[in-house]
């Protein structure tokens, strides 16, 4: 039984767009994969960094959750992620952010993410994906951060197979 699940991309090191485009491609075999449009959002962390190009891909997968994180954190690898620093720059950042409806709390994966309801750059995308999303009763698309979002779109969601 496939369960939908929501997963960030972010990259701002190297080749960003096709760093973010293999990573689908690579999520596209773990099951039936959608992507928003592509973002581009001021850092973060430490401003002394390259603007991030954002996207959040809709997986439905058979994977158990922290198996789909293995594969996640793998895939990260693959692209050569280093850990230099908190919110520092990055080839390949993937966050799992939401796993069906389920609520997930240990040492290796908090679902749903944290991070969602405050970074427009998780928001506008997942609303991409469902306009009508909530997330603990809340619609997405009504929160104050949605409307005074800072993104800048670089693509549609073709940008992934181009």
């Amino acid at each position: 039984m496939s369960v939908r699940t929501y997963i960030g991309l972010g990259s701002n090191l190297g080749d960003s767009r096709q760093i973010l485009a293999a990573a689908v491609a690579k999520l596209s075999a773990l099951g039936v994969v959608q992507v928003s449009r592509l973002y581009q959002s001021p850092p973060m962390g430490p401003q002394d960094q390259p603007h991030y190009l954002n996207a959040v891909v809709q997986l439905d997968t058979t994977l158990a959750p922290l198996a789909l994180l293995d594969q996640l954190q793998r895939f990260e690898l693959e692209a050569g992620r280093m850990r230099l620093r908190h919110w520092g720059e990055r080839s390949l950042d993937l966050d799992l952010l939401m796993y069906g409806q389920q609520q997930i709390e240990n040492e290796r994966l908090t679902v749903p993410h944290v991070g969602i309801l405050v970074r427009d750059f998780v928001l506008l995308p997942l609303l991409d994906l469902d306009a009508h999303l909530q997330l603990n009763g809340h619609a997405l698309k009504d929160l104050e951060l949605v409307q005074q979002a800072s993104l800048t779109v670089i693509a549609d969601q073709s940008w992934a197979t181009a």
